[in-house]
């Protein structure tokens, strides 16, 4: 097991046996990984040769897996979202629209310290004008509208629908929530995603990151640069229903758990998290198809989900915690390929 990943659950290890994390949290042991069985060694094969550069899982506490591999070569679109690595030599990367549910987190924090209403008009925190739409209609548009994806406005920020009605998975709006978390704080992003979340966690290669203009020009010009294993230490404090490894909370489990209701216009959407479990699913490229997210995964899983298939998996029933990094799979049934192969490891 790499000495950071051991870190890791040793510290979760000392937070749990204080009994400073919730009732569902998983107790922490680090054990040494056993020769890889067939079954994992079919799903770590079948990631290597899908353009992943990491992979983690943790269940129950202990690590089956944590794998990395290099980056790939003459893949233009993937060299954008890198960063250089770190001093142990993992890649820093760019998560893509994983970001969403790391600034979810942010602003369940912000509820917890008072800070936010998510029932106010966007314009409590931004002022007036901030959209394209008549002053009338932009005073509907709620924060918990552009945590929903359900603003009604469209990529150029004109109005398109009522707040509410409808389900449009919209960057760019999505991007004014950065905005309102960090107005509602009187302090920057970069400030308060270190002292409210990255620090407590532990997340050392971690960090918000300017875009290259041609990333930027989508609507969302930063971009949330880390690890697998710093990404894993996150979904470990979801997990833990929002208790660090030290023991600290980070986040109310009431308003963790907030985040995970699905919402009115897309079962398969909370606030800025997918869920899995959905009778039917509205997703950002092919609109709405029947059955929840993952068929092959657990009911309860929620996900942190980017761009060329960045995923964080969280499934509380299997105390369980899975990253991925990498470019993309190149596979339009990459979710549930990778979950019919990992349940043979897991169950």
């Amino acid at each position: 097991m790499p000495k950071a990943l051991a870190r890791i659950l040793a510290a979760a290890a000392i937070a749990t046996l204080a009994g400073a994390a919730s009732a569902c949290a998983t107790s922490v042991s680090v054990v040494e990984q056993a020769a890889p069985s067939a079954e994992t060694t079919a799903l770590v094969n079948y990631l290597r040769n899908h353009g992943t550069t990491g992979f983690v899982v943790i269940e129950d506490g202990q690590v089956l897996i944590d794998e990395v591999w290099a980056a790939p070569e003459d893949d233009r679109i993937f060299a954008a979202f890198v960063y250089g690595r770190t001093d142990d030599g993992a890649l820093l990367e760019d998560v893509a629209s994983q970001q969403k549910s790391f600034v979810a987190v942010l602003v369940a924090i912000a509820i917890d310290k008072g800070l936010i209403d998510i029932e106010s008009p966007v314009s409590t925190y931004l002022g007036a004008g901030w959209s394209q739409a008549t002053p009338q209609q932009e005073a509907k548009i709620k924060v918990i509208d552009l945590l929903t994806m359900s603003s009604g406005l469209n990529e150029r920020f004109g109005y398109a629908a009522e707040p509410g009605t409808t389900f449009f998975y919209n960057t760019p709006v999505y991007a004014i929530t950065k905005q309102i978390v960090a107005a509602a704080a009187g302090q920057s992003l970069e400030t308060i995603t270190r002292d409210w979340l990255t620090a407590p966690i532990g997340m050392a290669n971690t960090a918000w990151r300017q875009r290259p203009a041609a990333l930027a020009s989508v609507g969302n010009a930063t971009g949330l640069v880390t690890t697998p294993h710093d990404v894993a230490r996150f979904g470990l404090m979801v997990l833990h229903g929002g208790v660090a490894e030290n023991g600290a909370r980070v986040v109310s489990e009431a308003q963790l758990n907030a985040l995970f209701t699905r919402s009115e216009t897309n079962p398969a959407y909370g606030r800025l998290w997918w869920l899995n479990g959905s009778e039917y699913t509205m997703r950002a490229a092919t609109g709405r198809n029947p059955g929840q997210l993952i068929p092959a995964a657990p009911a309860d899983l929620v996900g942190a989900l980017g761009a060329f298939d960045r995923r964080l998996y969280v499934v509380p029933s299997k105390k369980l915690v899975v990253v991925r990094t990498g470019a993309a799979a190149n596979d339009p049934a990459f979710d549930q390929e990778l979950w019919t192969r990992l349940n043979a490891v897991i169950d």
